[in-house]
């Protein structure tokens, strides 16, 4: 590291502040070490009294103004030499001096340096001065820098990243599968770069673009390309980076950052999770908070207040935009809400389309089959799913990525790594009847979706798994649809019940049972979907500032409560004795794929279907057309 005068200054002010005041009190005790050195012994007044009668003391130098004697003493208590002895004069013995002329002592008196008053002046007047110039050094540090210590001083700065012409180097084009957000900001680019065309005919630049959506769906993604695109000053901060501990210090830093972009404009400010700052005012169970509100006040006021900021176009992203302020939602802030959903099959294929450009994926793959194994994908989500298969290509030492590391990728972000394979034991064979159950209900319900594979294969918790591939991306789902995933669901207690009894039911199934409750009471009392009748008697959604739930309360009568409970009872057991007739039915097709599960711990979707079709039809269900 360089080292500067600065640097060198600002270290070397403490060291010689530290170093002066050791040296002082070094001179200032130094006539005192000094006489004690000189001295070999002490001795008490009374006792120099004696040796003085006796005739014992030849020579005497006082010092620190009669305070202290060096006394040269000669005698047989003394070996019969010269010896220096330091004496402890009192304050006031007049009669001392004249006894010593008596005895005809050579008598010296030293006197005091008066120095330690000079080093006194010295060191009252120099650190004052070292510590006022040390200061200032600090205060034209700190607002010279943009980092380092002296940022300590520039609480209220704006810490938002400026970039004058932002080369993110992403664009457009890389950015798939959200076509209508695209088309959205593609305008905005459009608005920046030629705003004529819009100014002729009366339109007025939008103030606001909020970006709202699940996590992984590219909010950040597309801001990255707006800046790559605009060619205009680009701002961009997180919302915490605006809340501190200090009341004021966020609103401080709202006026610096639109204080900039207004000396930049036009110019976009992208805002990251703006719920960190932007949530409403006044609410919690403990109240608000005064600086995030003071902050959320000055962002409101500097987006659409008193003074205009005319060519500024503010750009946020947050996927909980129930809990943001009303004030800050409103049109003339935030003109525009752009909804960035998780994408459907065509949205998954273009962002897998992407991605795929600098990977080596074999020839033979097809990413729309890639496209329709992962629905409820979002961007973020494929793109890691190519980057597993990738690492997991480079482990197996291949050079092209094929089906085979892409079907374990997704195995793997689903359903967690892959553990060790059970011993055969009659734990697998239970296993194995329990996957049988699911794959098989599943395949002969002709509203169910289709078997992709059935493993025992551990992965995470689970210790077999049974994959289903949905017909089509599904925003309406049928009252049948719902009954045939409960009885899939159903499938393997089902076959336990069957195969091995009542008595050896296992807790393997205690996951499906918690969405076959989940799904029945959906049924009942949001889906109008039982007797009760076409009544939604439970709500989605919940207050979030009260916390999960708190906020929760039953909309119904007791007498309607227990309906609800016998109506999921009612469909959970009608269900249920379908699921047991259907095992009954199909036990010789299901011991032989059990046999063969065992035996390859994996049957693939196709295989399974064949087998099955050799004992009982297997209906024909939706294909998924592109």
């Amino acid at each position: 590291m360089k080292l500067s005068w600065k640097n060198f200054l600002l270290w070397s002010i403490p060291i010689i502040v530290i170093s002066f005041f050791i040296w002082q009190g070094f001179f200032a005790s130094t006539t005192n070490e000094l006489n004690t050195n000189i001295a070999n012994s002490r001795m008490t007044y009374g006792r120099f009294l004696e040796y003085l009668d006796m005739g014992w003391v030849k020579k005497v130098d006082i010092y620190d103004n009669g305070h202290t004697a060096i006394v040269e003493a000669i005698g047989p208590e003394l070996g019969n030499r010269v010896q220096k002895i330091r004496v402890e004069l009192p304050a006031s013995a007049p009669e001392l001096i004249v006894k010593l002329k008596k005895a005809d002592v050579d008598l010296d008196a030293h006197p005091t340096r008066n120095t330690n008053a000079l080093w006194n002046l010295i060191g009252n007047l120099l650190f004052p001065l070292f510590l006022i110039g040390g200061l200032a050094f600090l205060f034209r540090r700190s607002n010279n820098s943009t980092s380092g210590p002296g940022q300590a001083m520039s609480f209220g700065k704006s810490k938002a990243l400026f970039q004058m012409e932002a080369k993110t180097g992403i664009v457009f084009d890389d950015v798939a599968g959200i076509d209508e957000a695209k088309e959205e900001f593609e305008e905005v680019v459009t608005f920046l770069k030629q705003p004529e065309c819009f100014t002729a005919v009366g339109a007025k630049i939008p103030k606001g673009v909020l970006l709202v959506g699940p996590p992984g769906t590219g909010k950040t993604l597309l801001a990255k390309a707006i800046a790559g695109e605009a060619n205009v000053p680009f701002f961009s901060i997180s919302g915490s980076e605006f809340v501190e501990m200090f009341v004021g210090v966020g609103a401080s830093r709202v006026r610096d950052l639109f204080k900039k972009a207004k000396d930049n404009a036009p110019c976009i400010v992208f805002i990251d999770e703006i719920d960190a700052v932007g949530r409403q005012r006044g609410t919690g169970v403990g109240g608000g908070n005064d600086e995030r509100e003071q902050t959320l006040n000055q962002l409101l006021t500097e987006m659409d207040g008193f003074e205009g900021n005319t060519g500024i176009i503010v750009i946020a992203a947050t996927n909980r935009a129930d809990i943001l302020d009303a004030a800050l939602l409103r049109p003339g802030r935030f003109d525009r809400q752009v909804s960035v959903e998780v994408p459907d099959y065509k949205g998954r294929l273009a962002i897998l389309n992407v991605h795929s450009k600098n990977k080596k994926i074999d020839k033979d793959v097809s990413l729309s089959i890639i496209a329709r194994r992962t629905p409820g994908f979002s961007g973020a989500d494929l793109a890691n799913l190519l980057n597993e298969a990738a690492i997991l290509t480079a482990r197996r030492r291949k050079n092209t990525i094929t089906l085979n590391e892409i079907d374990a990728s997704i195995d793997r972000i689903v359903a967690g790594m892959e553990g060790t394979s059970l011993t055969d034991s009659k734990s697998k064979r239970l296993i194995a009847y329990h996957e049988v159950g699911h794959a098989i209900v599943g395949t002969l319900l002709k509203d169910h979706d289709e078997v992709q594979k059935v493993t025992l294969i551990p992965r995470g918790q689970a210790r077999g798994l049974t994959w289903f591939t949905p017909s089509e991306d599904q925003s309406l789902i049928s009252r049948s649809q719902i009954k045939a995933r409960i009885m899939g669901a159903l499938g393997g207690r089902a076959a336990e019940e069957i195969v091995f009894g009542d008595t050896e039911v296992t807790t393997g199934a205690s996951n499906d049972l918690q969405q076959v409750t989940s799904m029945a009471r959906q049924m009942v009392t949001r889906f109008g979907m039982s007797n009760i009748g076409p009544l939604s008697l439970e709500n989605e959604e919940s207050n979030p500032f009260l916390g999960r739930g708190m906020g929760s309360s039953s909309e119904y009568s007791d007498e309607v409560a227990i309906k609800i409970d016998k109506q999921i009872q009612f469909i959970v057991k009608e269900c249920h004795e379908k699921t047991l007739q259907i095992i009954r039915d199909n036990r010789v097709v299901i011991d032989r794929l059990v046999d063969l599960l065992i035996e390859k711990e994996t049957i693939e979707g196709e295989e399974f279907r064949q087998i099955i079709n050799e004992y009982t039809p297997v209906p024909d269900k939706e294909v998924y057309v592109a």
